[in-house]
């Protein structure tokens, strides 16, 4: 498997794994990183994100946790990542409700000093039923 493939893979489920740990999820942005969430906030820069961050988990949102399945990875130059990949969404708050259970996730990497980093995740809400809408590229025909 590709090299970069594999970084980029370890920098998603890092992302994953760090969703509760504001330092090490922030340590995975870039300084200008934007991030917009599955409710349409959108928040520009790493230190802004450490102050939602710590504010949601200060609040009944720590009790919604998220899973990211990478759908694809492409490189539109090399030391730029974009990420597709579909976000699950588990909210196990008492009075649940309110956030969808999936959505589209699109994250935007740079590599930067040797190490792979977001600079951009939004998250697009989808219908229940919608698992996937990854569309293969085909070849033009002749």
């Amino acid at each position: 498997m590709n090299t970069e493939v594999e970084a980029i893979e370890r920098v998603v489920a890092a992302y994953q794994r760090h969703q509760n740990d504001p330092e090490s999820f922030l340590a995975l942005h870039i300084d200008q990183t934007v991030v917009v969430n599955i409710a349409g906030r959108r928040v520009l820069g790493r230190e802004r994100l450490g102050e939602a961050m710590r504010a949601a988990l200060a609040s009944p949102l720590a009790h919604v946790r998220t899973t990211l399945d990478i759908e694809d990875i492409r490189f539109p130059l090399p030391d730029v990542a974009l990420v597709s990949a579909v976000k699950n969404v588990f909210d196990e708050r008492e009075e649940a409700g309110g956030l969808p259970s999936t959505g589209a996730y699109t994250m935007l990497l740079v590599k930067q000093d040797g190490e792979w980093r977001v600079t951009l995740a939004q998250t697009t809400p989808r219908p229940s039923a919608q698992r996937s809408a990854v569309t293969p590229s085909t070849a033009p025909s002749s």
